[in-house]
């Protein structure tokens, strides 16, 4: 229970807290805590409001707090006000009553697991909209009233002698992979070209580096009540989040680090994958039952072939390789590039340098958010870690405003009459938001207004987020450049109109190799078949983005078609992959067969829903170019379905669309 605390010295201050929540709403720990009244009193005043009247409904039951005058309204922001659009009263109301709750002391939630037709109302009050039914499964899960509906106790198998998993890639989704593999008791190794765990997240170190979806949704399901200093946090923060996980599942034993993997072909006789690895000079054979390949689609630099790069005298570097401890002040910096790693980097680098020169070519839709520099206050920090249910709310809430909640804005309105702008009504209105926003940041300036505005869709490109962009365009000693670069020269960068800008440093800020999912991996399947002849330099295909034809015992995680393009956390992807792998092998060894090989009808037919899907979608539009499609035009990297289509497809594994034996 909770319980008011009364000291001799202040008895009005102290509240002590007997029942504390941790991980997930259904799963507590029963501590004491004391706490100071007014510094809750404070947190209160920090908190969103339809979070809290979540929060009063599940411990109360009181149903006057899904009725007027406490119903959210619908708010299509992208970034919603914590007033739910209530009125001051309701909201005075709402944090006083849950303060008085709190105070006064009471015993176990009313509503602890609310069944699925009620989330579904409660949902739909929280977002001011109607939800739809089949969500309630996955956010149930999500919000830890149910448990993952991973391998369950009546699924698990024995684990045949000698069988082994090998995993390649120890970043976000490789270390998810193993911790569910060593739940399991599936032997397996990690083979890691890095030194260290985190993948993207250990390579990029540039200025400024940090995740740009809120970090309360970017993390696992299952370590999501990590007490996170930002609301988007820096790289070093991520990289330690990172590695705790995989220090507190005693990963680090399972991995070989400095490790690249060359080669990895089916040997059909021993019903095994053939796996080349070289660690410096030496170059082992290692065998595996099953391979996961958890390489990621943003490890691979993009090189520009830019003519005369090699001539340069002074240091030229791409952002995913920063050389650490370079020292940029006084410098002429040239930066190649204006996308997402661009927009991290510019304005603290702009603050040290005589001269910068951004070279852009073509503009970016971004976005503004208050919360991308701050903090989490004190008082958030404590509703999320202590205030029960808060901390689920809250990630339901950026699961649906930075996901699904997007997802139909994407989509093309066949009557909508200005296509060349915008897709339909809400896009339409997130054009016109947006862009009232770069004419007042750049208020004054109308030559970079000109440069500025894209004509394309929002959300044609990676939507980006503002970190101080446009007020350093604005700077005395930053010049945007449009011009096409005709080569790079010993000492700067000639465009194509004859100007010279002069430089002592180059940055390439121009992104990776996307649609190369593999890299340069050489992978031979069935009958030496090499997956670089099927999927070419950049059109790779695979069933559900995970398995593919002529390759038995082979999966991808974050493989073709499933970035989340709309928002989202990929990390919400790599679960569902995970999951539906483990079921497949679990599924696999429980028929008593050695081998699992995607059917080539199944796979062919969900890549043709997929490229259906993205024909009425924006990374289609003619209007711009993008990393997401190939050179064909052809969408490799995205997934046009919504997380709950995704989430309901991996939830099982059709094995009629799979050959055993």
């Amino acid at each position: 229970m909770w319980r008011r605390h009364t000291s001799p010295n202040n008895s009005a201050r102290l509240i002590t807290i007997k029942l504390r929540f941790r991980r997930s709403p259904m799963q507590r720990q029963f501590i004491m805590t004391t706490f100071d009244s007014t510094a809750i009193q404070q947190a209160l005043e920090e908190a969103d409001v339809r979070v809290l009247l979540m929060v009063l409904f599940h411990l109360t039951g009181d149903r006057r707090w899904l009725e007027e005058p406490f119903r959210p309204v619908r708010d299509i922001r992208l970034f919603a006000d914590i007033s739910g659009g209530l009125s001051e009263e309701a909201q005075a109301e709402v944090r006083a009553a849950t303060f008085a709750m709190l105070q006064q002391g009471i015993g176990e939630p009313k509503i602890g697991m609310p069944g699925e037709e009620l989330l579904v109302e409660m949902m739909s009050l929280f977002n001011g909209e109607a939800v739809p039914a089949n969500y309630a499964p996955l956010v149930l899960e999500e919000m830890g009233f149910r448990d993952r509906h991973d391998v369950a106790d009546e699924e698990r198998v024995e684990i045949p002698e000698g069988f082994h998993a090998l995993i390649v890639g120890a970043g976000m989704s490789g270390l998810c992979a193993a911790i569910k593999l060593e739940k399991l008791g599936i032997p397996y190794t990690i083979l890691e070209k890095n030194p260290d765990v985190g993948g993207t997240w250990l390579e990029n170190v540039y200025p400024d580096c940090r995740v740009d979806t809120p970090n309360h949704f970017y993390s696992y399901s299952f370590a999501s009540s990590h007490d996170w200093s930002r609301y988007f946090s820096e790289r070093d923060e991520i990289y330690g989040y990172l590695k705790s996980c995989a220090d507190r599942n005693n990963l680090f034993s399972r991995i070989r680090f400095d490790t690249r993997v060359e080669a990895a072909a089916w040997d059909e006789a021993g019903k095994i994958w053939r796996v080349t690895a070289r660690r410096g000079e030496e170059r082992r054979e290692l065998q595996a039952n099953v391979l996961v390949f958890a390489v990621g689609q943003l490890n691979r630099p993009q090189y520009p072939a830019i003519a005369g790069a090699d001539e340069f005298t002074g240091p030229i570097f791409h952002t995913a390789r920063w050389p650490r401890g370079i020292d940029l002040a006084g410098k002429r910096v040239a930066v190649i590039g204006n996308g997402a790693s661009a927009m991290q980097l510019v304005p603290p680098v702009a603050k040290e340098v005589q001269q910068l020169t951004i070279f852009q070519r073509s503009p970016q839709w971004i976005r503004p958010s208050p919360d991308y520099h701050r903090t989490v206050g004190e008082g958030t920090r404590w509703l999320l870690q202590h205030l029960p249910f808060y901390a689920a709310w809250y990630r339901f809430g950026l699961f649906w405003r930075f996901g699904d909640g997007l997802h139909r804005s994407l989509q093309r309105d066949p009557q909508w009459p200005h296509p060349e702008r915008s897709l339909n009504r809400t896009n339409e209105r997130h054009r016109v938001e947006i862009t009232k926003y770069i004419e007042t940041e750049l208020e004054g300036r109308p030559d970079l207004i000109a440069k500025s505005l894209p004509d394309y869709p929002p959300f044609g490109k990676r939507i980006l987020v503002d970190n101080g962009w446009y007020r350093t365009l604005r700077r005395d000693n930053v010049e945007l450049v449009t011009d096409n670069i005709e080569r790079i020269t010993p000492h700067g960068v000639a465009t194509a109109t004859g100007a010279h800008i002069d430089a002592d440093v180059i940055v390439l800020a121009t992104g990776f190799q996307a649609t190369n999912i593999l890299g340069d991996i050489e992978v031979s399947g069935r009958d030496g078949v090499r997956l670089a002849e099927r999927w070419g330099k950049d059109d790779a295909r695979a069933y559900l983005g995970i398995t593919a034809p002529g390759f038995p015992n082979l999966f991808f995680l974050y493989g073709p078609n499933t970035n989340l393009g709309h928002g989202g956390s990929i990390i919400f992807q790599s679960e569902c992959q995970v999951r539906y792998v483990l079921k497949c092998i679990t599924g696999m060894l429980a028929r008593g067969a050695a081998q699992l090989e995607c059917r080539a009808d199944p796979h062919d037919r969900y890549n043709a829903d997929v490229d259906a899907a993205h024909e009425r979608m924006i990374w289609t539009h003619p209007g711009m170019s993008t990393y997401y499609r190939n050179s064909a035009g052809r969408v490799v990297t995205n997934s046009p379905w919504r997380m709950v289509d995704y989430w309901w497809m991996t939830r099982e594994p059709d094995f009629e669309a799979y050959d055993l034996g």
